[in-house]
């Protein structure tokens, strides 16, 4: 029996958690920087903390994929 679908089902769902994480990290800490350092950055009609946090959103979602791929690819591979 092959391991592939126990491959492709560990690299799903390590990238779903991993990039939920990375969004929710991005949010909080876009969130922080705006709110105390950048009260007036806008970004797609929003202003301070908004407009930060979600910048901070989709650089933690494209991050945490990326980690959640790559460590499910060292965690699976194959010898």
């Amino acid at each position: 029996m092959s391991k592939k679908p126990a491959r492709i089902i560990i690299t799903i769902v390590s990238v779903l958690v991993l990039a939920f994480f990375g969004m929710i990290l991005g949010l909080l800490t876009g969130m922080n920087i705006g709110g105390n350092y950048f009260t007036d950055f806008e970004f797609m009609g929003d202003r301070g903390y908004i407009a930060t946090g979600n910048i901070g959103l989709f650089i933690g979602l494209i991050l945490g994929a990326l980690t959640g791929f790559l460590l499910s690819r060292l965690l699976t591979k194959r010898k």
